[in-house]
């Protein structure tokens, strides 16, 4: 157990092996981390003993970091390139000491609509995904028309 010294993890999103922004992630409720929107079940489907009025306030749990810098993402950003992995969000915790503990890589992120709509960046996880990816399309087919004419 690493214990830290405010409840939060940080996940730092990459995108074509680029940073795209950091989201801080409240743990006081667990590590139930999920940022997607499809991970945010109601009420009505999961009742939860805690009345309404105590619930945390909307997209309270993860607060996007745009403007996020630390020497990790240099780290970070190597891994990923030298391991070919284009796409993902890595999460690390900071104990008390101050020792920072990567702990996991979701090469399957992903992206939480209201944070980055609170964040002032509205849907900017999903449009650079979606740009990155049709720049991979582009070049497979150049590749592919390359071929074909040899």
């Amino acid at each position: 157990y690493i214990r830290a010294p405010q409840p939060f993890i940080t996940r730092c999103e990459f995108i074509g092996g680029r940073f795209v922004y950091a989201v801080r992630v409240d743990t006081r409720d667990g590590f139930e981390l999920c940022p997607a929107d499809a991970c945010a079940v109601e009420d009505t489907f999961c009742p939860a003993d805690a009345p309404a009025a105590e619930a945390p306030s909307s997209g309270g749990k993860f607060t996007v970091l745009p403007d996020f810098t630390h020497p990790v993402l240099e780290c970070y950003a190597r891994f990923l390139r030298d391991n070919r992995i284009e796409v993902a969000g890595i999460e690390f915790i900071i104990d008390e000491a101050g020792e920072l503990f990567t702990y996991d890589v979701n090469t399957n992120t992903n992206y939480n609509q209201q944070a980055e709509a609170a964040a002032g960046i509205a849907g900017a996880g999903m449009s650079t995904l979606a740009r990155f990816l049709g720049e991979e399309l582009r070049a497979g087919e150049q590749s592919r028309a390359v071929a074909a004419a040899e």
